[in-house]
C-alpha cells in the first residue's frame, strides 16, 4: 500500500466515526428519545381503543375484533406487532417502532398503532424563515 491509500482510508475512518459517534452518544434514553415518556395510542375502527406505556419490561396485549385479532409485544420503550391472523400480513412488516409519530397500520383488521409523547401535546417538527 502506497502512503496516499493510507491517508484515504484513514480520513474515511475519521470521517466515519464523526458521523457515528454522536449518533451513539445521544442514543435512547430509559424514558424513550431524550427523556420524554412514549405511550403507543391504538386506534380500531377510526375509534380510540387503548393507550399503551412504552416500558423496558416486555408485555402483549391482543387486539380482539369482529374481524380477527392482532397481538402487539410491548419492550425496549418500543412496540411491534406480533402475530395477526389477517390474510396477507403486511402489518408485520413495518417491524419495532420507537419514534414519536411512526405507525403500524392492519388494513384488514382497521387497527392503527402510532407512538405520541405521553405529554400530549404536539412538538414542532421544524421552523423555516
Amino acid at each position: 500500500m502506497k502512503r496516499a491509500d493510507m491517508l484515504l482510508i484513514a480520513v474515511i475512518l475519521i470521517a466515519a466515526l464523526a458521523f457515528l459517534v454522536p449518533r451513539y452518544l445521544s442514543g435512547n434514553e430509559e424514558k424513550g428519545e431524550q427523556g420524554k415518556e412514549l405511550v403507543a395510542n391504538v386506534t380500531v375502527d377510526g375509534k380510540h381503543y387503548r393507550t399503551i406505556k412504552l416500558t423496558k419490561e416486555e408485555q402483549t396485549i391482543d387486539i380482539r375484533t369482529e374481524r380477527g385479532y392482532n397481538i402487539l409485544k410491548v419492550h425496549d420503550y418500543g412496540v411491534e406487532m406480533y402475530d395477526a391472523d389477517c390474510p396477507d400480513k403486511v402489518c408485520l412488516g413495518f417491524g419495532f417502532i420507537t419514534l414519536p409519530k411512526q405507525t403500524i397500520v392492519c388494513l384488514p383488521h382497521r387497527v392503527l398503532v402510532e407512538i405520541a409523547s405521553g405529554a400530549g401535546e404536539d412538538e414542532i417538527d421544524g421552523f423555516v424563515q
